[in-house]
């Protein structure tokens, strides 16, 4: 008890000091480099402000309020071929699932030659690895523009664009998933005699299986978006029907088509997030 109010006690005059003396607690350099840095982030604020001319937001007011007065007030929508709309739509959806769907199956079997603990050989582990990285260091837009300069326009460059960019980021997620499981569990199977096929079906796979769900859902949303994005390099799908009415300046179809795409990326989050809760929701309880 003694030593806690002498505590107490020390700690009210240290602070009695330090109120009367704060010269006498600061520190002059981290003040110094404090002042500075606060000095050099709003500088190089000020010259990218500068150096983007944002300025030109202000003269730009007008074109931006037009636009948006287009996009909000729609006109003559029984010719806006709502056919095509929705054929692009679910081109797009089919891209991403069929792209996600591959890039599932192949990073699931490349993941294990990632892993620590299931590739024991460092130099096929960091080569795997490195190649992972390629796949998953350059953007998908741009393997997109690769495969629109190989196989020609349409859905099948997109559908192989998000087939490697995911693979890539899937393959790298799986193998860390891989690499934190619980190790008795396969040590157990082993001991039953089992070959390399069944433990990992029975030791890997039961542990995993939840993590590479999730992620794989969370892929295809976000490969929904991807593939929007790579319609405007020509991989097909609704990104085509919107860079193309937007040429033509049909400024209220674009609102309209960008309406549906959130509206399908809502509906897939909602279905994803039923079967996170289905295979992974009723685990934890």
């Amino acid at each position: 008890m003694s030593t806690l109010a002498f505590a107490a006690v020390t700690q009210a005059d240290i602070a009695a000091l330090r109120k009367r003396n704060p010269q006498a607690f600061s520190d002059p350099f981290a003040t110094t480099l404090k002042v500075l840095s606060w000095a050099g982030i709003i500088l190089y604020l000020a010259w990218s402000l500068h150096f983007f001319e944002i300025g030109k937001l202000l003269s730009a007011s007008d074109r931006v309020w037009m636009l948006l007065r287009r996009m909000v007030i729609w006109q003559d929508m029984a010719s806006w071929q709502y056919g095509n709309i929705y054929k692009g739509i679910a081109q797009t959806v089919a891209m991403a699932f069929l792209g996600t769907l591959l890039g599932t199956i192949f990073a699931l079997g490349i993941a294990f030659f990632a892993a620590r603990n299931t590739m024991p050989v460092g130099i096929i582990r960091h080569a795997v690895r490195r190649v992972l990285d390629v796949f998953r260091g350059i953007d998908s837009v741009v393997w997109g523009l690769v495969f629109v300069r190989a196989v020609g326009l349409g859905p099948l460059a997109g559908v192989l664009a998000i087939w490697i960019s995911d693979m890539g980021n899937l393959a790298k997620l799986y193998s860390e998933a891989i690499e934190n499981i619980d190790r008795k569990q396969v040590e157990g199977v082993r001991a039953t005699g089992a070959d390399t096929g069944r433990i990992i079906r029975y030791g890997y796979l039961p542990q995993i299986l939840p993590v590479f769900i999730s992620l794989s859902l969370y892929s295809f949303e976000s490969s929904t978006r991807s593939a929007t994005i790579l319609g405007l390099v020509g991989a097909g799908g609704i990104g085509m029907i919107i860079i193309e009415r937007f040429r033509a300046g049909l400024f209220d179809q674009v609102a309209f088509v960008v309406l549906n795409v959130l509206v399908v990326i809502a509906v897939i989050d909602w279905a994803s997030g039923l079967i996170r809760k289905r295979f992974i929701g009723e685990r934890g309880h």
